[in-house]
């Protein structure tokens, strides 16, 4: 099943389609939404592992003597605590601190930085990094030369070491490593969307199908699944990662988001700073939460929320947890209301349905 518009392909579609993945149009990208189903393949990330095309995701590299110094003044956390071969979180801003992404940068050496960032939002990214280049440095829109596979689950080491020499137990959480996945040059991160362990190899498009064919081969005896969108999400809302355009827009600034973790002040100045310092001195008047349903019924994206009978907020993402089994999700509260324990109405098909704001994440997996 596939749209009929004309929609951008990964260098796996081939291979979704002949799988007979459910296609849905995701940002302009012609995405597999299901394989067998998404509560199946949502449990065996969980409890085995699972196999993502996120090869729609973009890259660029930014290289050159002042490269740090862009990367610096562009995102929100201090790039120049990493080290070669160290990736975090972080956030690219506007002027007036809304989200222009959030992305993963990752430093190559003292002179490149390789960053991932959001399908729908490559172009723009590329671009805003661009207009703000008062160094010497070059930006590289790299995106087309890359195919992205994840390997997700507490199998996807076991499954991962099968076509590699590089030691993946010696690759930190966040860390990455340059080497061969099956006779072809990768890039094998320890990172993930998932809430799980696992790794996202960057490789070169030609090579994405035979790998993902090798992949599910060396994964077979653990059960692996092919995973899409569906299960993507259910899976980064229990561990309530961020999803752009949902919890992050140009609307919303990441201390509102509860991202001040990757907002480090203790440096000098970068794109958006002066906004942050604004709003920190005249005070949040809202944060993200989380919440679970008490009463039937599921909160959507962009349901309201009401507190005392009178509108209050939003839910920014929201549906089942199979992990949990519960009906839980994410929205905006004022600020003074953006506590664990607060009963809160969502306003399904205008009736308003209990919920509760509960800690998060939702989930964690459990230690090694």
């Amino acid at each position: 099943m596939t749209p009929t518009s004309d929609l951008l392909r990964t260098p796996l579609f081939d291979t979704h389609v002949a799988s007979r993945a459910k296609m849905v149009d995701f940002g302009g990208w012609n995405m597999p939404v299901q394989y067998s189903g998404i509560v199946e393949e949502h449990n065996a990330v969980r409890t085995g592992v699972g196999l993502f095309d996120v090869s729609h995701m973009g890259e660029i590299i930014i290289r050159g003597p002042e490269s740090a110094k862009l990367v610096e003044y562009v995102s929100t956390n201090k790039a120049a605590n990493l080290k070669v071969g160290q990736a975090h979180y972080s956030a690219l801003l506007y002027e007036h601190g809304g989200i222009v992404d959030d992305i993963l940068v990752h430093k190559v050496s003292d002179t490149e930085w390789f960053l991932c960032v959001n399908a729908s939002n490559q172009e723009k990214d590329f671009e805003h990094i661009k207009k703000n280049n008062n160094f010497d440095a070059e930006v590289d829109f790299a995106s087309p030369r890359f195919a992205q596979i994840a390997i997700q689950g507490p199998k996807a080491r076991a499954t991962l070491q099968k076509l590699t020499k590089t030691d993946l137990g010696a690759i930190k959480y966040y860390w990455f490593a340059d080497g061969e996945v099956s006779g072809t040059q990768a890039r094998i991160a320890h990172t993930g969307y998932t809430g799980e362990d696992g790794f996202e190899i960057y490789i070169a498009p030609d090579q994405a199908a035979r790998l993902w064919r090798e992949l599910l081969d060396a994964g077979a005896e653990f059960g692996v699944k092919p995973a899409g969108l569906g299960a993507r999400n259910t899976l980064r809302l229990e561990a309530k990662m961020a999803l752009y355009g949902h919890e992050l827009t140009a609307s919303i600034n990441p201390l509102e988001a509860d991202l001040a973790w990757i907002v480090k002040f203790d440096r000098g100045d970068f794109v958006g700073r002066a906004a942050l310092e604004k709003s920190l001195s005249q005070g949040l008047t809202r944060k993200l939460v989380g919440f679970e349903m008490t009463e039937r019924g599921i909160g959507r994206d962009g349901y309201e929320v009401w507190v005392d009978g009178a509108a209050a907020g939003w839910v920014t993402s929201g549906g089942p947890s199979p992990t949990l089994n519960k009906n839980i999700g994410l929205c905006f509260l004022p600020i003074d209301k953006a506590e664990p324990g607060l009963p809160i109405q969502i306003q399904i098909r205008n009736a308003p349905v209990a919920a509760v704001t509960v800690p998060t994440p939702f989930y964690k997996r459990p230690k090694a």
